[in-house]
């Protein structure tokens, strides 16, 4: 059994510093006046930053594997589950024997100040306290979005378990944690329609890396471009030891390989909007029926179809995450040291840079730079480097060969 132990936290601050005294102008009372305006009593109570700290306690010392605080759970009435989609303030929660919850989050778990956008997420293993009636299995693909009619509230996530294989990314200043506790990422991505951006796709691979999780590239849309304008991918991606997928929904293209590498895994399909991640998993599995739409003829750019990131069970016995298409990917952790990492090419170059914090940048004896210029190491991938660590958005830089 854990040990409890009480630690100081920080709360989501409810509202802001008071406002900046501005009535300068009627500033003319005299010293006399001042005095008798002043209060005869003082206040104990913490103000400004201080005043959401709490006390709150704690199952083990650490304060969790991750890093993360995470309080102390009552988990005798309570039973365990894995989030397979949340949409607004619902978190749907399938249980071991296949019953699924409508449940809300813990008041603790929600105003507690952390790095993320939320305290729950897709695929995160959780306990609650079931309230009422569980919803049947049958209804699962019919709640997106989850109708209000259908469902009752029957929960409440009290905890979150330490979650492995995340896929994370920037948003607003806030880690956005797209789904947890999976083996493996496909990042779909289009040759067309919209336009290839080679530059999101090592964004994607880093992304991948940082989470720890096997990424698979899937290159969609091979029917609407020539083979030989594709073909310079294969060796790239390939020779760094990725898996490299070309698919087409249209003439069934290397769907078999994309259910082959589903089977077995707990998997997250991610893209830009208008790839075509849901195509490919209803051509996977016909009877999924999930929502697609088309790409924009204006601006090549995809329509949102797919609202909320969801856990779906597949024929091949495997579990995937259809997530909503993301216009940008930034890293959540973009020091120089520890994006270098992302680069498989690199790192046997590493020892040799005349400077041991050297950057790759600007630095004289960079072995980096010199295999760049001599095309050991791709120019592309190495601007793809130097806009990850000058937090640059892939979509500013148009990839033309």
């Amino acid at each position: 059994m854990s040990k409890k132990k009480k630690i100081r936290v920080d709360f989501i601050k409810n509202r802001g510093k008071a406002p900046r005294v501005n009535d300068f102008t009627r500033d003319f009372k005299t010293a006399s006046e001042k005095i008798d305006d002043l209060s005869g009593t003082q206040q104990v109570r913490a103000k400004g930053d201080i005043s959401r700290k709490r006390t709150i306690i704690t199952n083990d010392d650490s304060g969790g594997q991750d890093g993360e605080v995470r309080p102390a759970a009552d988990l005798i009435n309570a039973i365990p589950g894995r989030v397979i989609q949340i949409t607004g303030l619902t978190v749907l929660v399938q249980v071991g024997n296949g019953a699924i919850y409508r449940c809300t989050v813990r008041r603790l778990l929600k105003t507690l100040a952390t790095d993320e956008r939320s305290a729950v997420t897709t695929g995160d293993k959780v306990w609650i306290i079931p309230e009422h009636i569980p919803l049947t299995l049958e209804l699962v693909p019919k709640l997106d979005p989850v109708p209000d009619s259908a469902v009752l509230p029957v929960g409440v996530v009290q905890t979150v378990e330490p979650r492995k294989g995340i896929l994370t990314r920037k948003s607003k200043h806030k880690d956005h944690v797209i789904v947890a506790n999976v083996d493996q990422v496909m990042f779909v991505i289009s040759l067309s329609q919209p336009e290839l951006k080679v530059h999101l796709v090592d964004r994607y691979i880093a992304g991948a890396l940082e989470g720890k999780l096997e990424p698979i590239l899937c290159f969609n849309k091979v029917d609407l471009i020539s083979e030989d304008q594709y073909q310079y991918l294969v060796g790239l991606y390939s020779q760094l030891g990725y898996k490299v997928l070309f698919t087409s929904t249209r003439t069934g293209v290397g769907i078999d390989d994309v259910r082959h590498v589903l089977s077995n895994k707990q998997s997250v399909v991610c893209g830009q909007s208008g790839v075509g991640k849901s195509s490919l998993l209803n051509a996977v599995q016909p009877n999924l029926g999930l929502r697609v739409n088309v790409v924009s003829e204006v601006n090549q750019k995809g329509k949102h179809t797919t609202t909320s990131a969801k856990l779906i069970p597949l024929e091949c016995k495997g579990w995937v995450v259809d997530t909503p298409g993301i216009r940008s990917f930034e890293l959540s952790n973009q020091m120089p040291s520890e994006v270098e990492n992302f680069f498989r090419e690199f790192r046997p170059m590493l020892p040799y840079c005349e400077f041991a914090d050297c950057t790759h940048t600007h630095e004289t004896g960079c072995a980096i730079k010199r295999q760049v210029f001599r095309r050991v190491i791709s120019p592309d991938r190495y601007l793809s480097y130097l806009g990850m660590i000058k937090k640059e958005d892939p979509h500013e830089s148009r990839h033309e060969r």
